[in-house]
């Protein structure tokens, strides 16, 4: 945006300090005489003959007060321009800052030093900015690429069966047929993904209310046959959890929630357990699952897009895109909650889910 030059914030403070002392000098000129000069007597003889008379005095203190106005309206522009520069260096400080950074370079600070005043609580604000605008440029550059990664991987698969199925033409087209329709539903399901965790973070939703406690229900009588299937206990417990938001997402972050317990458990006789309840304001949910012992430091990367973890990673009909804990990080984001992951001593994960309850 382009702006008409104008007279610079250092001159106008410089100006409006040479003013006020020049205004102050004025009245202090004022009061003396006021409550002096018009006292003494206007005569030949002055105030008993031995005091000079106001015409003497007003012909010696004219001149010498003019003198002391020329002094300080110059001393005040001096001195103003001097102070107000001091003033503003910090304010030039985080303007050099603040051009850098719109030049996309994010990684350096101001971290000004001294007390704190409004100019270094500007700048550890800018500061702050600057760091989270690093990591979340950082966050969508590694979302960036990997998501193209991982687009990239069923079409090249793809582009390798059609290639082999066009130089061999005897080769079987059911098994063709049957390992592209896999590839090709793998990448819907990495596309519905990204669009969902995009919809999340937008938060673009109409509120209403919704009962967490229904919603757990729902999802486990869905994934209860698969729970079966992998010799899996799943369980339901707890009572009403009331929240407002949006009834599809928190059913797609119930699911993810439950599908991730299910999937990265114990080979056979493994548990998960969901649970339900209302705290004061606060609508809890707790989905907890047996497994394989987790890092601390890989649980801390869970919700990270396309983070799978080396020990998580599954290669049957199952196998996620790297998104579950991503997409439900979203929509705890969206709703105004907070998602915790511990890893539990004897195996497996604890995610607790806290929304904003709803009477």
């Amino acid at each position: 945006m382009r702006r008409s030059p104008g007279p610079s914030a250092r001159l106008k403070l410089t100006l409006s300090y040479a003013g006020f002392l020049a205004v102050a000098g004025a009245l202090l000129l004022a009061v003396v005489w006021v409550f002096l000069l018009r006292y003494v007597p206007d005569n030949s003889q002055g105030l008993l003959g031995i005091s000079p008379n106001r015409y003497l005095l007003v012909r010696t203190f004219a001149p010498a007060a003019a003198v002391a106005m020329a002094f300080l309206l110059v001393f005040g522009l001096v001195g103003g321009w001097i102070l107000a520069g001091r003033m503003l260096a910090p304010l030039a400080r985080i303007t050099d800052a603040a051009r850098k950074a719109g030049t996309g370079s994010l990684s350096h600070r101001i971290r000004m030093k001294g007390r704190r005043d409004e100019f270094r609580e500007l700048s550890d604000a800018f500061d702050s900015m600057l760091q989270q605008l690093e990591s979340h440029v950082a966050e969508q550059q590694r979302f960036a690429a990997n998501a193209s990664h991982e687009l990239r991987t069923p079409l090249a698969i793809s582009r390798t069966l059609l290639d082999v199925a066009g130089k061999d033409p005897t080769r079987d087209r059911g098994e063709l047929i049957a390992r592209l329709q896999a590839v090709n539903t793998r990448a819907i399901d990495l596309t519905e993904a990204l669009l969902l965790l995009s919809r999340g973070d937008r938060a673009d939703f109409r509120p209403e209310s919704v009962d967490l406690s229904l919603v757990a229900e729902e999802v486990a009588e869905t994934l209860l046959p698969l729970a079966e299937q992998r010799g899996i206990t799943l369980d339901v417990t707890g009572g009403t959890a009331r929240t407002s938001g949006s009834a599809e997402l928190l059913l797609r972050m119930v699911t993810n929630l439950v599908q991730n317990a299910v999937v990265h458990n114990l080979p056979a006789g493994g548990t998960v357990s969901v649970h339900t309840e209302a705290s004061a304001d606060t609508s809890v949910l707790r989905v907890e699952n047996t497994g394989r012992p987790l890092p601390p430091d890989l649980v801390a990367t869970l919700t990270e897009p396309f983070r799978r973890g080396t020990d998580r990673v599954r290669t049957d009909e199952h196998a996620g895109v790297g998104l579950g804990l991503a997409i439900v990080d979203s929509i705890v984001r969206a709703h105004d909650g907070t998602l915790d992951l511990a890893a539990r001593p004897a195996g497996g994960l604890l995610v607790t889910v806290r929304l904003p309850g709803t009477p």
